[in-house]
């Protein structure tokens, strides 16, 4: 068996989603992201590049 290093993405949010739709908000709360600067380290598949696309106004990609 060989262990391959999991691709990671982080992911930073930098502008409140106060005021945007509740699924978008739903989607920050589901990439692990709370207040204002705070950070999340995800693996880097399919379904979480979609969700940081869908809110890509509120996030930053480290």
């Amino acid at each position: 068996m060989t262990t391959e290093a999991k691709k990671t993405v982080t992911v930073k949010l930098v502008k409140s989603p106060i005021g945007c739709k509740q699924s978008h908000r739903d989607t920050v709360r589901g990439l692990g992201l709370r207040k204002l600067n705070s950070q999340s380290v995800l693996e880097d598949t399919p379904a979480v590049r979609g969700m940081i696309n869908k809110i890509s106004y509120l996030v930053q990609v480290l």
